[in-house]
């Protein structure tokens, strides 16, 4: 008997029992492959900053962090682990499983600057990172501690000149965005002074109040109290143009530095393999945090710019800066 005639012998009933069996199978496939597949994030991510805790990027990368946790409804939170300028932080990120739960929240300098600054660097940022997001953009601000007793730049310059070698500066570390701003000064105006570099901007701003160093590029958000409180004096911005927060601090342009323009920004990067669903997904979350009113008035309170744009603009801007700061870094010899 053929097999065809066999099944068509068999019972309707057999027939449909079987036919059932099968479907029950295949639905039993269906949701254990929708079980395996869960929606992320379904458990804490963790957002590692490479400075210490209180400065610009800690500050910022903590409002991101609340404002994924309230969009994705699961916990984002904030790991500082400040040292080398932030290449520990970056090399750890760059080994991390690339399953999402371990992200970057970074600044310019790190990324776009140390690499060129060190000969033996554990990561490669144009390699071993994917851009999210760019989340904002500020300017930094030349101050100086008042024992300086020099209130313009024409005035600080003339007081370096005259005692080469003997005034210094602080920055977030080697190769960060205060560093080179710095060096591009020194360039610039020809002077001698000295870099200090710190575990971040926190520990760089109060060794400036407490007069240790003598001056520092530091992003106009963390600076600000200080100013405002008479602790710190303002010199300039090195935007191309003044802030709305201190409207009555010239630009270095404006203070006679032609051809000085630096700002950080900061933004949210994930080992390089992570799965583009991922990396999707997060980027639609910030789209919603950096569209947040509260969030956005903050932001802006504190003197930056919300940029946002897709993963594929930060990228292009990201490889843009790095070719930039590097050609400066190069200029500057800056080199360790």
């Amino acid at each position: 008997m053929k097999p065809k005639e066999i099944i068509m012998k068999l019972p309707f009933q057999k027939l449909k029992l079987r036919g059932l069996g099968a479907w029950t199978c295949a639905l039993f496939l269906s949701f254990s492959a929708a079980a395996g597949a869960a929606a992320y994030p379904e458990r804490t991510v963790e957002i590692i900053v490479p400075y210490a805790a209180g400065g610009s990027t800690d500050s910022t990368a903590r409002l991101v962090a609340k404002g994924l946790s309230d969009q994705l409804k699961q916990s984002f939170v904030v790991v500082n682990r400040p040292g080398a300028g932030g290449m520990i932080a970056h090399a750890d990120v760059s080994k991390a499983d690339p399953n999402g739960y371990t992200l970057l929240f970074s600044a310019a300098g790190p990324l776009t600057v140390t690499p060129h600054s060190y000969d033996n660097i554990a990561y490669d940022p144009l390699k071993a990172f994917k851009p999210i997001k760019l989340v904002s953009a500020v300017p930094l601000m030349l101050v100086v501690n008042p024992k300086l007793k020099d209130h313009d730049l024409e005035s600080l310059i003339k007081l370096a000149k005259d005692n080469p070698g003997s005034l210094n500066y602080g920055s977030f570390g080697v190769g960060s965005a205060a560093h080179l701003a710095g060096e591009q000064f020194k360039l610039l105006t020809k002077v001698d002074i000295t870099h200090v570099p710190y575990k971040g901007s926190a520990p760089a701003l109060a060794d400036l109040l407490g007069g240790q160093i003598d001056m520092m590029f530091d992003v106009l958000v963390t600076a600000l109290p200080h100013v405002q409180s008479g602790k710190l004096l303002p010199i300039a911005v090195t935007s191309d143009v003044r802030s709305s927060l201190l409207p009555e601090v010239p630009t270095m342009a404006e203070a006679g530095v032609q051809g000085f323009e630096a700002q950080t920004w900061f933004g949210l990067l994930a080992p390089a393999n992570v799965d583009q669903s991922v990396i999707d997904e997060l980027s639609k979350a910030m789209d919603a945090v950096l569209a947040d009113p509260e969030i956005k008035k903050t932001i802006l309170s504190q003197g930056m710019e919300i940029q946002g744009g897709t993963p594929a603009d930060f990228d292009a801007f990201f490889r843009s800066e790095y070719d930039k700061w590097g050609a400066i870094a190069k200029q500057a010899g800056i080199k360790k």
